[in-house]
């Protein structure tokens, strides 16, 4: 039996829409979701029961992801184990999907990830611009980071249990698995809601900033790293000159935010969640 595991504080504006969405197929009942509400303040926990007995909700009080997932996996039934946050959509047919190379033994595939779609319109001009460029580059297309999703096999889910808690959890996750280990299931697909104003955005990649440099203090610096460089974004304008003006405002939103990460990092921040409530919107 597949489970998928719902971190979720204080999601009652979009935690409806993600479960409505896992949920459309009435006849497959082969899915366990637990719901973890953690140190929830608003309805979350009674808008997640009111989807029905296939919806499994578990209230901590800590307001903790780190603490919801590891609650989650001691209420889930099986795998493979699929974490989705609760500010995505993602049909029950896409979890299928996902799970499809996991629980083939011969595949030697440990993690999943659905392709990411983004709806931009209605968000600022210069979102667009980053988002146009955050989108086509490598690390961002192959790594399964940023969706939202993550699916595991029980071997995978044993290396992945293995982790310090971290905030950037899905980047760790995806580093720990080779290139052959893991797969973007191009048949799979989850919608993710980008923040709709500059100031939102900027609060993404400052936590994404931070969130980055605490991975970094737990691996060693000779392995791969997610970050941008210089390199790939002189590849991309050399494939894509029209790109320009929006590598302008994504190396803008880099210098901002990376000046306004620093005092975190030098603080060690790592508890600090920027929420970006924009994308919340209905």
């Amino acid at each position: 039996m597949t489970s998928i595991v719902i971190p979720a504080h204080n999601e009652a504006r979009v935690i409806g829409r993600l479960l409505d969405s896992l949920l459309e197929d009435p006849a497959d009942e082969r899915t366990d979701i637990v719901v973890v509400c953690n140190g929830c303040t608003d309805d979350t926990a009674r808008i997640a029961a009111q989807r029905g007995p296939r919806v499994r909700v578990v209230e901590i009080p800590v307001p903790s992801k780190h603490a919801a997932l590891r609650a989650g996996d001691d209420h889930a039934l099986g795998f493979p184990r699929i974490y989705v946050d609760a500010d995505v959509v993602l049909s029950g047919a896409d979890a299928r999907t996902l799970a499809e190379p996991l629980a083939d033994d011969t595949s030697g595939i440990l993690a999943t990830a659905p392709e990411r779609h983004l709806p931009l319109a209605g968000c600022a001009w210069r979102v667009r611009a980053y988002y146009r460029v955050w989108q086509r580059l490598p690390a961002v297309r192959e790594g399964l980071f940023g969706r939202g999703v993550i699916a595991v096999s029980e071997e995978g889910h044993a290396r992945i249990a293995a982790l310090p808690p971290l905030m950037a959890d899905d980047l760790a996750a995806s580093l720990a698995f080779t290139a052959g280990e893991r797969r973007v299931v191009d048949a799979a697909r989850v919608v993710v809601h980008p923040p709709r104003t500059w100031g939102d955005l900027i609060k993404r990649r400052i936590r994404a900033m931070v969130s980055t440099a605490q991975v970094e203090q737990h691996r060693d610096p000779a392995e791969a790293s997610a970050r941008t460089s210089v390199a790939d974004l002189k590849g991309l304008l050399r494939k894509e000159p029209r790109l320009l003006a929006a590598v302008v405002v994504f190396v803008g939103a880099a210098v901002v935010s990376r000046r306004r990460a620093q005092k975190a990092i030098r603080a060690r921040d790592f508890d600090t969640w920027l929420r970006d409530d924009s994308s919340r919107q209905n």
